[in-house]
């Protein structure tokens, strides 16, 4: 494991600090409107908080991915760290276009098996490697297009940073990363086992510094940082190829300003010694910080407050991770006030090696630290009445006591558990997560507030509301339950094991595999299994076969945080206008809608698709169907969204161009996920694909297809194959 050294802050000081000239901060974040308050013709249901578990998904301590490791013993939390060389996925010396994703998506799988989505870096020069990972990094690719440099401080080799070929290269790296992996989860939204990423690429450990030779020449060591033209340029490309993923950088530098940009602080929260000054590296010059503190350099840019909506990481200092907690919520000696750090950071993860592998569980100081970053959600009360006809309204109030927000749309489900705690009704919602916003924040004293208060209010407790119906749930008392789904579910032992063979994992590794740490709330009424029980409410029965109504969310209190420049599709099903007739068409492609560009499906829900290799990544229609031909990647999805419990089968009209594309890809759908050939039909066979059409049809309860409302069908085609697939319609009959 690294160290870094003091010498490279301190000279970093010069250079960022003159790059980066004071101006006037931006002061507090505007607060989010507030939206309308609870149905008060409702029953008023009130919940008591507790604190919340400390393993959560998306936040927390992250322990290094060591591949074959064991990780049962490491404090609990959502997150685990690795970095990759470029070379790694970037082999090819004839093409810098030509990428090798196996040992990343090996390493997504190792951390989902441990329940744990990935927060990764890229990197082309790393000090000495590391076990498993190359010191150099350069792709072979640029061998001869570009000058090499030697940084021999640290012994390593990096390319000129401003040669447009390694420009080229690099974006070309960040634009087919994006392809795979940015729409890859339900929905189009990111790749369910990814977590973070920071941006990398630039400078030792990809951490976008070279020190000592950097841009202060005064101590005679040439300048081997990229200029701000490709700072600007590289900044800037990741920003506008990804819509999904969150993505941190780790110093504010040139085109940081960009919307879509996190930040990552790899000193949290340590202390400094420098000419007899021990000062902070974390909080700013107003907090007793240096002047290139983290936050200070974010106050110096007016990016304080670039948390509300993307991402805040890093590393806890290497040197104080076994103390960190210490003295919580203070510090003492060289780790800074921890609880303070969290409040102005608003961080959320962290890597912190030592830690994650030495505190307790139960020591409280440690747990209280670990739940005070990132989110903290808690549900004050519902509304809903003790019962229910054919259709009934819940509305659900959540606050955020922690830092920051969630930031991945994930599904808000809501269900109904039998007196045996089976749950036999589900309905996801289109509540957005990612509205629910800290209630209060931590201020700067740069900020010259009157009275200088030490927190301010900011976010606010958010209303969401659902009309759902209640068809095909026999009469009797249930519970209603709400849970948030982890998407890193659908990863389960059997996707693991039908992976191609570069990417596979040892059938050890995958027999350790554990369900993905549910998102808990802060509440007494939360259940270990990730549901929170919201009451008692009784069904009257119905017969009527018409679909389950699609939630019709609050408005929410703010706009969502994750901007995209293209549509975005909902993760949650629309309202259905109708019953499903007999033969329920998803998509025949027959040009109406226009598919891709009208983003919907015959059902009129949300589908796409990308890493394809025509139509610029979303396949083609052709004479009436979609002709999706791929190379080891590609992803397409259709919403559902209706009640299917009146439909047997799934049928899939196909053909291939050369046959046997039945192995070449996964289908999932109502919490199945199998590979296509895998899935077993009337008479014990399997589909078998041929370069005629023909008719699959898959009984869906006997492969484990749930009927209630399924959020959406999906196809993804990471399992070695090549060819083309046409698809002349996906039906339910």
């Amino acid at each position: 494991m690294r160290r870094r050294l003091s010498t490279i802050l301190l000279t970093l000081t010069a250079v960022l600090v003159a790059a980066t000239p004071a101006t006037a901060v931006a002061g507090p974040p505007s607060r989010p409107p507030a939206g309308p308050g609870p149905d008060t013709g409702l029953t008023t249901h009130t919940y008591a908080y507790a604190d919340a578990p400390v393993g959560q998904p998306l936040k927390g301590f992250a322990p290094y991915l060591f591949p074959g490791d064991n990780y049962t013993s490491k404090y609990p939390g959502g997150v685990m760290w690795s970095y990759f060389a470029l070379n790694e996925v970037m082999k090819d010396p004839a093409s810098c276009s030509v990428f090798d994703w196996s040992v990343f998506d090996k390493a997504l799988d190792e951390a989902a098996v441990w329940g744990r989505q990935l927060a990764f870096r890229f990197y082309v020069e790393y000090p000495g490697g590391t076990a498993s990972h190359p010191g150099n990094g350069i792709p072979p690719c640029l061998n001869g297009k570009m000058a090499l440099r030697t940084n021999g401080q640290w012994g390593t080799v990096s390319p000129d940073y401003d040669d447009p070929d390694v420009i080229a290269a690099f974006t070309s790296f960040i634009n087919a990363f994006a392809a795979r992996y940015d729409h890859a989860g339900p929905g189009g939204t990111a790749d369910p086992r990814v977590g973070f990423m920071s941006l990398g690429l630039v400078g030792l450990w990809g951490e976008w510094h070279t020190w000592p030779y950097d841009r202060d020449l005064a101590d005679g060591y040439p300048d081997l940082m990229p200029t701000d033209a490709t700072i600007s340029t590289l900044i800037h490309a990741f920003d506008a190829a990804f819509d999904n993923i969150q993505l941190e950088v780790r110093y504010p530098l040139a085109g940081a300003d960009s919307p879509g940009i996190g930040f990552h602080d790899d000193s949290w929260p340590y202390r400094e010694w420098r000419n007899g000054q021990l000062k902070s590296m974390t909080l700013p010059q107003s907090m007793g910080g240096w002047e290139d503190a983290f936050t200070q350099l974010l106050l110096n840019k007016n990016l304080e407050n670039r948390w509300t909506t993307q991402s805040i990481g890093g590393e806890a200092r290497p040197e104080i991770q076994g103390s960190l907690y210490a003295n919580w919520p203070g510090g003492s000696g060289q780790v800074d006030d921890v609880l303070a750090a969290t409040e102005l950071t608003h961080i959320s993860w962290m890597i912190n090696q030592t830690g994650a592998g030495g505190y307790s569980a139960t020591d409280p100081k440690v747990a209280a630290g670990v739940r005070k970053m990132g989110y903290n959600l808690h549900i004050p009360q519902a509304n809903f009445n003790g019962s229910a006809g054919g259709t009934f309204k819940v509305g659900v109030t959540m606050q955020n006591d922690g830092v920051a927000p969630f930031y991945y749309p994930w599904t808000v489900v809501v269900g109904l558990k039998n007196s045996s705690g089976a749950v036999v009704k589900t309905w996801d919602t289109d509540w957005n997560l990612r509205t629910v916003q800290p209630l209060q924040i931590r201020t700067f004293p740069d900020w010259n507030l009157s009275g200088n208060p030490t927190r301010i209010d900011f976010g606010r407790p958010v209303n969401f509301s659902a009309n759902l119906s209640t068809s095909g749930v026999p009469a009797g008392n249930y519970s209603l339950v709400l849970k948030v789904r982890n998407p890193l579910e659908a990863v389960t032992p059997a996707v693991l094991r039908a992976r191609p063979a570069a990417s596979r994992l040892s059938d050890w590794v995958i027999d350790q595999h554990r369900a993905p740490y549910p998102l808990s709330f802060a509440n007494a009424n939360q259940s270990t299994d990730g549901w929170v029980n919201l009451g008692s409410i009784s069904t009257s029965g119905t017969v009527d076969p018409s679909p389950s109504p699609s939630p019709s969310p609050s408005p929410s209190p703010s706009p969502s945080p994750s901007p995209s420049p293209s549509p975005s599709p909902s993760p949650s099903p629309s309202p259905s206008p109708s019953p499903p007739p007999a033969g329920l068409v998803l998509d025949n492609f027959d040009g109406s809608p226009v598919y891709p560009s009208a983003y919907l499906n015959d059902l009129g829900k949300w589908t796409g698709a990308n890493c394809f290799l025509d139509g610029g990544g979303s396949g083609t229609v052709i004479s009436g169907a979609l002709q999706l031909r791929y190379n080891n990647c590609g992803w397409f999805g259709s919403d559902v969204g209706v009640d299917l419990t009146s439909k047997t089968y799934l049928v899939v009209r196909v053909k291939g161009a050369s046959g046997g594309e039945q192995n070449h890809f996964n289908l999932g759908l109502g919490g199945a996920t199998k590979l296509f050939a895998e899935y077993t039909l009337d008479g014990g066979g399997h589909p078998v694909i041929t370069t005629s059409y023909q008719d699959i049809k898959i009984p869906m309860a006997a492969n484990g297809i749930n009927r209630n409302s399924p959020s959406q069908l999906a196809m993804g085609f990471w399992f070695g194959g090549n060819s083309t697939i046409s698809i002349d319609e996906i039906r339910f009959e």
